[in-house]
């Protein structure tokens, strides 16, 4: 049965519209990967898409189950979001990124997608002239859609040579020219696990703060930095964040992965204090109000969906509180992922594979929700239309924002334990055919 016929993927690609698997999106290799599976009744290991692989939390279930009961269903939630969640979420933020915000600038969201998506609406609208966000990549390719979408420009570069010091006068060569106002970035980092040290996140606070630019910090994988432990409510060591360095910061937060929460759509945007009530007259060009916080909620969230559904803030709202009670160990159910990931990683180096993104400055990355893997002598395109005939789905490095054409994106969520030896038996066979 493996190795797949490579006219079949071909037929495949072409009815689902794929015109090139470096360029594909993640949602289209599903489909492809899908079609496969079904034609060839091949069970697919499945890296391409990150989600959750382990069941949500019960602590959310049974919280959303209750405020369903007691009628929420059939009242708008307040756009700002309900006060037990906002206060949560403030906790949150100092008995985890030991971070002062004000429960009014928590501001639940449909998901950390809404959260990008509603400030590139406001904060590059804020400034004549600042009209450009800096994507610090490789990244979330939708963050990229979500600029073009709205029409708005963006800039990028791969970090993979500017760690440490170099990142300093790689940053100001686009910060100088004057147009950006938003920075970017993923920490830990998707697609290549890669983690912001301390030093890089100063300098990134320094030039938010010496240019005025805002940096939206994705912390979608909060705390998965498995070499540390940041899960002891109020003891450090705490999540590494900008927050530390600058005032002009916003931190979009996810229930998907550290929650397992994904299908609730139920996110968060934490704006600091000063951003919250900062005044940019320019944003009356635009919207009713010239305040950055109030532009945010009246007219951004109001217009995109009106707030975020009432039960699911009030499970997020329990399992924040569990967690800063110290009665739930979020990060302990979670490293999971990082356990799939070390013997993942050693089945693809044993059978010839590389790690494309291998370090930290001068640390071994960690293991988690995701690792960087090419093979020699192949592009990502070709590598990963090889791999899809043995069985395997992933994604390219190129729709990413990543400098390494060659190299794929492996995400370990959804293949546990029990699918180890499927993969060896089909890297193997992948070996003996290279």
């Amino acid at each position: 049965m493996l190795p797949i016929s490579n006219e079949v993927i071909l037929r495949l690609k072409a009815e689902l519209g794929i015109k090139s698997l470096a360029q594909a999106t993640i949602r289209q290799i599903v489909q492809l990967a899908n079609k496969l599976q079904e034609e060839f009744g091949i069970k697919f290991i499945r890296t391409e898409m990150g989600v959750p692989g382990l069941p949500a939390s019960s602590i959310g279930v049974e919280a959303e189950i209750e405020a369903l009961k007691h009628g929420v269903a059939s009242v708008y939630p307040p756009i700002e979001g309900i006060q037990a969640l906002k206060h949560e979420l403030s906790r949150f933020a100092k008995l985890f990124l030991n971070v002062d915000i004000n429960p009014e600038g928590c501001i639940p969201t449909v998901g950390a997608m809404q959260s990008s998506m509603i400030m590139f609406l406001v904060a590059n609208r804020r400034e004549a002239g600042k009209d450009t966000t800096l994507f610090i990549d490789p990244g979330f390719p939708v963050q990229k859609r979500q600029v073009a979408v709205l029409g708005m420009k963006y800039e990028s570069f791969d970090i993979y040579d500017f760690r440490g010091q170099n990142l300093k006068p790689k940053l100001e060569s686009y910060l100088e020219k004057g147009n950006i106002s938003t920075f970017l970035y993923s920490n830990p980092n998707n697609p290549a696990w890669i983690c912001f040290t301390e030093e890089e996140l100063r300098i990134i606070g320094e030039m938010a703060n010496k240019y005025g630019v805002i940096v939206m910090e994705d912390l979608a994988y909060f705390g998965m930095d498995f070499r540390k432990d940041f899960g002891k409510p109020g003891e450090p060591p705490y999540q590494a964040t900008v927050a530390h360095y600058t005032d002009n910061y916003a931190l979009l937060f996810s229930s998907s992965k550290v929650f397992s929460y994904a299908g609730q759509r139920i996110g968060s945007l934490l704006l600091s204090n000063k951003l919250y009530h900062s005044e940019f007259p320019y944003l009356l060009n635009i919207f009713n109000t010239s305040w950055f916080g109030q532009a945010i909620l009246q007219e951004a969230i109001y217009t995109v969906s009106a707030g975020t559904a009432h039960s699911a803030q009030a499970g997020l709202a329990a399992m924040l509180k569990a967690a800063n009670d110290g009665s739930f160990d979020f990060l302990k159910v979670v490293k999971e992922y990082g356990q799939r990931a070390a013997v993942m990683k050693r089945l693809f180096l044993e059978n010839g594979f590389h790690l494309v993104y291998d370090k930290d400055v001068d640390q071994e990355l960690s293991d988690g929700f995701y690792f960087t893997i090419c093979y020699p002598g192949m592009t990502g395109e070709t590598l990963l239309g090889e791999l899809l005939r043995y069985g395997i789905s992933a994604i390219t490095l190129d729709t990413t924002g990543s400098s390494h054409t060659e190299g794929l994106r492996i995400c370990v969520s959804q293949t546990s334990g029990d699918r180890f030896p499927d993969l060896e038996e089909r890297l193997k066979l992948f070996k003996m055919h290279h």
